[in-house]
């Protein structure tokens, strides 16, 4: 099964990022395809590589990035949301990819299921 995932909150303040990455961990390691995981809202600084927590914490952007590493996964986050949030090519982490909302329509029509993270 193919699928496009959108999360709409960031990695510190809300459950979502942590549970969309865990669902993608699990479907790729079923076999499953994951087309592209689009970041949109708050769900942008997911792709901040500035974020630094405490050694002691999980660090889910480097989760992230591990992930687009080790499968090719796409990870998208969107100018708009980014731009207002001062995301921008220069704080990226490695794996993410600054793009606009037709990534996220193309993901959606090319996937099986389209999983929305967040609020």
């Amino acid at each position: 099964m193919k699928f496009a995932i959108l999360v709409n909150e960031g990695p510190f303040n809300h459950q979502a990022s942590d549970t969309a990455y865990h669902f993608a961990r699990a479907a790729l390691d079923k076999g499953h395809q994951i087309l592209r995981v689009f970041f949109y809202y708050d769900g942008v600084h997911n792709g901040n590589r500035l974020s630094s927590p405490q050694a002691d914490e999980r660090n889910i952007v480097a989760r992230w990035s591990a992930l687009a590493e080790q499968s090719g996964t796409d990870l998208a986050v969107c100018v708009a949301a980014g731009l207002r949030r001062g995301i921008k090519d220069e704080v990226l982490a490695p794996g993410f990819r600054i793009t606009g909302l037709g990534q996220l329509v193309e993901a959606g029509i090319d996937a099986d299921r389209t999983l929305v993270f967040g609020d």
